[in-house]
């Protein structure tokens, strides 16, 4: 294989990765087809600064964009061999963030989305953390979703609190 041969694989081969963080990161949202938000959740008490419904699609939209960025932005850096513990990091979190919408809008268990929403905080600092050990500019793209969860912790928090 010839220099521009490799670079062609090479840049196909990211581009794939690319797609494939893409869609990892957007496959967390799958657990939100199987419960319904309305019904349950519209009798709830909520605070006044609860957010219009439709700010979630855009903020989440742009959150799984970012997220996957950054997890290629440090696969990148070796792969998987090279970064396993960040890119672990960024599975565990993951796991966590696609479990939080059953728990609270299909079980109703806010209270037990409390404590999750805890861990995902938890797991998604370390992840953010980790990931800018290895390329700074990763790190920062996860800043907007870590905040982005302290908020929803705190308002999953008020909502248990005003419902409870």
């Amino acid at each position: 294989m010839n220099a521009a041969e490799f670079s062609s694989t090479s840049k196909t081969r990211r581009r794939l990765a690319l797609i494939g963080w893409l869609a990892l990161s957007f496959a967390a949202s799958i657990s939100g087809v199987f419960v319904s938000t309305k019904g349950w959740y519209a009798g709830l008490t909520k605070p006044p600064w609860n957010p219009p419904a439709w700010v979630f699609g855009p903020a989440w939209t742009t959150l799984y964009v970012l997220m996957a960025v950054a997890a290629w932005l440090v696969w990148r850096e070796g792969g998987w061999k090279r970064q396993r513990f960040p890119l672990g990091l960024f599975l565990l979190q993951w796991l966590l963030n696609a479990l939080w919408t059953p728990l609270f809008f299909g079980m109703h268990c806010s209270g037990l989305a409390v404590a999750e929403i805890i861990l995902l905080w938890l797991a998604l600092a370390a992840t953010l953390w980790s990931f800018w050990r290895v390329r700074w500019v990763a790190g920062l793209l996860l800043v907007p979703y870590l905040v982005w969860v302290a908020f929803a912790g705190m308002l999953n928090f008020t909502i248990w609190q005003l419902n409870h």
